[in-house]
């Protein structure tokens, strides 16, 4: 059975020795199949949804595929008048949310099988868009005048559009939206904030839902056809050939491979768990604990929304936030990302050299060049990507990479795109869609009340007071706000309600504006990771069958980058290279990377043998000194760092523990 397809052996020791049979390796595969789906339902609101058969099956497929096929026609094709643009996309997302997601996760579902009540709310709550959509012209001229019946149908139309919210992306979000909605309530009149939050575009249809019918659509449906190629495939065996044979190689390939799959995919949790279902029991079965094994894959699949140049769907919106370009974007997260993984692959090669354990056999793992030469063509398609990007405008590259990567699906028969893996593929980017198109649709109405009541001024002047103007005080408020607001609220969502509370904040205190963006973008992701609602560590703890705790704080001291780069960039943008000369990239580049492996090493405690608490902690001061740019800092880092490192090396050599 070929290593990549490595399941968890359930039969008794005593049969353990002898292969298995074909039948026996496809019920393995079915249930390990079955267990991720099971895994994805319990924490991935996103795969919750209902079983179609048959024709209904068929009904909402070309369903799905006709609103794929809308989104892209409304950006390539159509001209519409941007508010009948993003009404209608608004209203094609809530039909179809009803369609797909039941009202609750409980209970055993029935096949073909839909309460009244949800496709009655499934076509008032589109209808109350399309209404917007067919008398849009008027409605503008009447401007705060709304007729009584309007006032009503732009009330349901918000109620509809929290709960379609809820059942696609879960209960937290809509609790934030209604509280929002609440204070609004008491500032303005009913007809005023109906006015605001349904019919003009700083509401329901505001800037979320701008970014995501014009750019996240596109690259989402992208993402959906590049899997199609087998890309996530060739990611894990381009990881094998590259660290599977080191040592604790299956945990390199698990950190490699998900940062991967995870800046195409944008999903913590569903990266975990699809990616999480080949390597986690890899690691396990190569010596790591479940905890550690979990925790890998969860803090990895986390990092790859950071991962330029796709990053997840809230870069997008940054680029309506912060004003500045995408490919300005994506360059300069290059290197805050890159930080992150090698501190996680630093931490698991540090585990694996104090444990003692071994790569993959090299006669099991594929050969890098041969691997690059058959099948280094689907990198083709993110190459375009990128340069068009950097080159064009962001619509254009998502659509001409997604017809490249049409092109190079069909260089091999496993993978070549016949009429129904191509609708396959437009019905999953809606899928995907959806989640998040719903996220920024109710993110709109934070952002809404934000705007319109005067709150944000006054959320700047609370947090500023408490701060007692120290920006350092401001940033750990700031990350404190992100992080809870990130348990269990979308990216998407959770970004927008930073960038419109906090950033500003940021900025006011003299933060670069790219700068505290990303501060705040970087401390939404990880919630993923952070107890007590860490999603994607559950996820990991689910198939590692290990302690969801424990796997979570192994996952948030794996991700430990995380916690400290943003710090980094927002005191000293140059990490992100604002304000620099080259030398001054390359001296940044180097001092950060030796800065975060001390950190790793005081977090591990190990480096060719056990290191003492005293030293682990000078490490992780080194560590940090060398983070900061600065000729002083890189210099008493590079020595307490440095220093450690002889020390250990010298000292082990004497106790002979250096082959080790």
């Amino acid at each position: 059975m070929s290593i990549f397809k490595k399941k968890e052996d359930t039969r008794p020791a005593a049969e353990q020795d002898r292969p298995l049979s074909p039948e026996e390796e496809l019920r393995a595969e079915d249930a390990a199949a079955a267990e991720a789906q099971a895994v994805l339902e319990k924490f991935d609101r996103e795969s919750n949804v209902r079983i179609w058969e048959g024709v209904p099956r068929s009904i909402v497929r070309y369903l799905m595929v006709a609103f794929a096929v809308y989104s892209v026609l409304i950006n390539l094709v159509f001209n519409w008048e941007t508010r009948i643009e993003r009404a209608s996309f608004v209203g094609g997302l809530v039909f179809l949310i009803f369609l797909i997601f039941p009202a609750t996760k409980k209970g055993k579902k029935k096949p073909n099988h839909i309460p009244w009540y949800d496709l009655l709310l499934g076509v008032v709550g589109g209808g109350t868009y399309f209404y917007f959509v067919f008398n849009c012209q008027a409605i503008i001229k009447q401007g705060i005048k709304l007729e009584s019946y309007q006032v009503i149908l732009g009330a349901i139309g918000v109620l509809i559009t929290l709960e379609a919210c809820r059942r696609a992306t879960g209960i937290p979000i809509v609790v934030v939206a209604s509280c929002f909605i609440i204070y609004a309530m008491t500032q303005k009149s009913l007809a005023l904030n109906v006015y605001n939050l349904f019919y003009t575009t700083e509401g329901v249809i505001g800037t979320p839902i701008r970014a995501c019918s014009t750019f996240i659509v596109l690259f989402v449906i992208f993402g959906a056809f590049l899997e199609k190629t087998g890309i996530s495939n060739f990611f894990i065996q381009l990881a094998n050939s590259i660290a599977g044979g080191s040592s604790g190689g299956p945990a390199k390939v698990a950190v490699i491979s998900s940062a991967l799959c995870g800046m195409v995919s944008g999903s913590s949790v569903g990266n975990t768990v699809t990616t999480g279902a080949v390597t986690i029991p890899l690691m396990k079965s190569n010596g790591y604990k479940g905890e550690f094994a979990g925790a890998v894959e969860a803090a990895a699949s986390t990092g790859g929304q950071i991962m330029p140049p796709i990053m997840g769907a809230a870069a997008f919106l940054m680029v309506e936030y912060a004003n500045v370009a995408y490919g300005s974007i994506a360059v300069r997260a290059i290197l805050p990302a890159a930080l992150y993984f090698a501190g996680i692959f630093i931490t698991v090669h540090l585990e694996a050299k104090k444990l003692g354990l071994k790569g993959l056999p090299r006669d099991q793992l594929p050969q890098f060049g041969r691997l690059i030469v058959a099948q280094g063509y689907l990198l083709l398609p993110l190459l375009l990507l990128v340069y068009l990007i950097i080159t064009r405008t962001m619509a254009m590259a998502a659509v001409l990479a997604t017809v490249l990567a049409i092109v190079v699906s069909m260089f091999r028969k496993e993978t070549r795109l016949n009429l129904s893996r191509f609708l396959d593929a437009l019905e999953n980017g809606a899928k995907s869609t959806l989640t998040v198109g719903i996220a920024c649709a109710v993110a709109g109405i934070i952002a809404c009340v934000i705007t319109t009541t005067g709150i944000g001024t006054k959320l700047i002047t609370l947090i500023v007071n408490a701060s007692g103007g120290y920006l350092i005080v401001a940033l750990l408020l700031t990350m404190v706000t992100c992080i809870i607001l990130g348990m269990g609220v979308p990216t998407t969502a959770n970004y927008v309600i930073m960038a419109t509370t906090c950033a500003p904040i940021l900025i006011k205190m003299g933060v670069p504006t790219l700068a505290a963006h990303m501060f705040v973008f970087y401390f939404g992701i990880v919630a993923d990771i952070t107890p007590p609602v860490a999603l994607a560590a559950y996820a990991g703890s689910a198939i590692a069958k290990s302690k969801p705790m424990k796997t979570a704080l192994n996952a948030s001291k794996l991700a430990i980058a995380a916690f400290i780069v943003p710090y980094v960039f927002a005191l000293n943008p140059a990490m992100l290279f604002i304000e620099t000369h080259w030398y001054e990239v390359v001296l940044i580049i180097l001092t950060s990377l030796l800065g975060i492996f001390g950190v790793a090493l005081g977090t591990e405690g190990f480096i060719y043998k056990k290191v003492p608490w005293l030293l682990r902690i000078v490490a992780i001061v080194g560590g940090l000194t060398l983070l900061y740019p600065g000729i002083v800092t890189d210099v008493v880092g590079l020595v307490l760092v440095g220093g450690i490192i002889l020390y250990q090396r010298m000292s082990a050599k004497r106790e002979g523990q250096l082959a080790r």
